[in-house]
């Protein structure tokens, strides 16, 4: 089956095809550059660039394939959770296209999406496992018991942590978004050099980073001239402490021996080094997906769409609404 994929659920416009699970096109244009010079993501000008944008992306990712739109069976797109106004635009055109083909459509739930980049990645690392998704938008921990299952057991009670790096990122004047930026300066380091807290660390499932950014705004008043290497380097071995030992809390907790790290946290060079090792310690297997499945991208949107509609016999109906605040497994 040939299943295209369209994800516009934040400022990244991506549009994937799939023969069965292999991935035969996954296009990412990202709109980094238009929203760096307002610090963050502006949903209007990201409406907008989707507009542009998604058709002719389609259109190359088929010539790329060597198909046509006659050769499309299924259509799967990001219904939610995200920004309301680019889930509009791809909601909008898969809808169009569905019935201009006579095709099914599947709207997918974002987070859900994510988890699949780990069985597109790791086919063999089925489930139950626990999976950290971890992005700018979405930290949490969830139990997935089987392909379609899913429990939430921890989530952020303020900002996720690719947030809490944006936003750290600003007060040392990098640009949007930061992560990269910070993860790159971070190898110039020291990480014992700012003994920065580990908010939550202690206790539960669930995440707070609203006191680390805190704390790295007075450090900062108190040590103007302090390394950004150093603080970098501290700040994200924060973060990084506070995600594997959630992680590993859980996943003893759930007696699983598998964790899937997905979301475009998951590409922090960082994250890659400590979670393994910690989790080598304890006898278990952690999964990373290669980088182009950590950030949004419509292969994950479309594996999760052909799952859903060849094992679960789901169709959309065309009046399916966007669903900005659309929890996991709806």
């Amino acid at each position: 089956m040939i299943t295209l994929g369209i994800e516009t659920s934040c400022d990244e416009t991506s549009v994937a095809l799939l023969r069965d699970e292999e991935v035969l096109a996954n296009l990412v244009y990202s709109q980094v550059d238009l929203h760096a010079r307002y610090g963050g993501v502006v949903p209007e000008v990201a409406s907008r660039d989707h507009l542009r944008k998604l058709p002719p992306l389609v259109e190359e990712a088929l010539r790329g394939a060597g198909l046509g739109f006659q050769d499309i069976q299924l259509i799967g797109v990001t219904r939610g959770p995200g920004l309301v106004g680019p889930l509009l635009v791809g909601l909008s055109y898969a809808k169009g296209l569905a019935v201009a083909l006579g095709i099914p459509l599947v709207g997918v739930n974002h987070l859900e999406a994510h988890i699949f980049a780990h069985r597109l990645a790791h086919p063999e690392a089925e489930p139950p496992l626990l999976a950290l998704i971890v992005s700018g938008g979405h930290t949490s921990l969830v139990h997935v018991a089987k392909w379609g299952s899913y429990r939430e057991v921890g989530a952020t009670r303020d900002d996720a942590a690719g947030e809490a790096l944006d936003k750290f990122g600003r007060l040392l004047g990098l640009s949007y978004p930061a992560g990269p930026a910070i993860d790159e300066l971070a190898k110039r380091g020291d990480p014992q050099a700012v003994p920065f807290p580990r908010p939550m660390i202690d206790s539960g499932l669930d995440f707070s980073f609203a006191g680390l950014k805190t704390a790295a705004v007075y450090f900062l008043r108190g040590h103007p001239h302090a390394k950004r290497e150093d603080l970098c380097a501290a700040y994200l071995e924060a973060v990084v402490d506070v995600l594997a030992e959630k992680a590993l809390r859980a996943a003893k907790q759930l007696e699983v021996r598998k964790i899937a790290v997905v979301g475009g946290v998951a590409a922090n060079r960082r994250l890659r080094q400590v979670l393994p090792a910690r989790t080598e310690e304890r006898g278990l297997k952690v999964y990373f997906p290669p980088l182009e499945l950590c950030t949004d991208n419509a292969a994950m949107v479309a594996a999760c769409a052909l799952y859903r509609h060849r094992e679960l016999r789901e169709e959309s109906p065309l009046c399916l609404p966007a669903a900005p605040n659309l929890p996991l497994g709806v």
